[in-house]
């Protein structure tokens, strides 16, 4: 005797039941690629939509309120501008960072400075590096503890950090650029270090072997799978590339941070939830915002709004700078590329090649 039938009810409401979690699945991947694809740059803001564990990890975010200590000396926010966050990477040497071979340099720097623009529609985006070693005008600035610190010429960009806090930074990069910062993003040395242990590491392609004893980087050519320690010498190292300055260091920057997002696109986090966890506790106990992001609710909500960002087609430029004409261990903007640039970018507009090319390279192939 054959079997029954099934009932055409049931097909459909199975049908219903598999296409809604399907479309439940669908959505919650889309929100978590989106906040992972937004602050990862170190990057960056992994775990914001684990709201289960919210309690948990939304504690860990620090937040600085940019508004208050800036006040209203900003440039002005253009309807064209798209969205800007200032991300950077801090180099203190205290507490986690002191055993992460950084240095003896006393305080805190910013070594690692990018200006991440997302054109309006957030299709796209363009990470814009700052060389540490850039001479710049600092303005007067707010420090958190309420003193003053009074404006200076030819200041070295990574020493704004130490002098005066992130609201000055912010307030450097504002003027110098005319462009408006709509976030700050900071993740330290050690942070970083854990997210990509958090990741089970990232895997890097050099051309050349890397010996670098300041960083303790040691690579030979060829493709090489890079652990949390290995990674921060890859992005630290400066001996071993180029003419040894920051300018070849900043191209390894940027080719990590590509190959970062890309490890996270492909690992399955939405099915490890312990992994999940371990990340997203990673990147909230090292991070600091913004206050207008400085929750897991405010960075979900910002990574939704950048669901349609693709890092693959992420652009990277470095500021175009020159060697100092009285220092030539620094290196101060080209012009008038770096005002063709931060133009382009106010406007929302594509940017010129010219814009692009740094007289200044370091040794390093264009």
């Amino acid at each position: 005797m054959s079997d029954p039938a099934p009932d055409p009810s049931t097909r459909v409401g199975r049908r219903r039941a598999s296409r809604s979690a399907g479309r439940q699945r669908t959505r919650r991947s889309r929100i978590f690629r989106a906040v992972l694809v937004t602050f990862v740059v170190l990057l960056l803001a992994a775990g914001g939509t684990a709201y289960w564990l919210y309690s948990s990890l939304d504690g860990n975010i620090e937040g600085v309120d940019i508004d208050k200590a800036i006040g209203t000396d900003r440039p002005q926010k253009l309807p064209t501008s798209g969205q800007n966050v200032l991300i950077l990477g801090s180099d203190s040497r205290a507490g986690a960072n002191a055993g992460l071979k950084t240095g003896n340099v006393a305080g805190a720097r910013s070594d690692t400075a990018l200006v991440m623009h997302i054109p309006e529609g957030r299709t796209r985006a363009v990470a814009v590096s700052i060389p540490r070693d850039t001479l710049v005008t600092r303005p007067a600035c707010t420090r958190s503890d309420g003193g003053e610190v009074a404006p200076a010429q030819r200041v070295m960009f990574n020493s704004i950090y130490s002098q005066a806090g992130p609201a000055c930074v912010v307030k450097t990069v504002e003027q110098m650029s005319g462009v408006r910062m709509d976030h700050y993003v900071e993740i330290d040395f050690a942070g970083f270090k854990g997210l990509v242990d958090a990741i089970g590491g990232v895997t890097v392609t050099v051309d050349q072997d890397i010996q670098d004893s300041s960083s303790g980087l040691e690579l030979t050519a060829g493709t090489h799978r890079l652990d949390g320690t290995q990674s921060l010498q890859f992005v630290r190292t400066r001996h071993g590339v180029g003419d040894g300055s920051d300018l070849g260091r900043i191209g390894l920057q940027q080719q990590f941070m590509i190959a970062l997002l890309s490890e996270i696109k492909k690992q399955d986090l939405l099915g490890s939830p312990t992994k999940t966890y371990t990340i997203a506790d990673e990147l909230t106990s090292a991070l600091t915002t913004d206050s207008e992001l400085a929750s897991l609710t405010k960075l979900a909500d910002f990574g939704r709004s950048l669901n349609g960002v693709d890092p693959g087609t992420m652009e990277t430029i470095m500021l175009p700078v020159a060697y100092d004409r009285t220092d030539p261990n620094r290196v101060v903007a080209a012009e008038p590329q770096a005002s063709t640039l931060w133009k382009a970018i106010r406007g929302d507009s594509e940017i010129p090649e010219s814009a692009k090319k740094s007289p200044a390279t370091g040794g390093t192939r264009n």
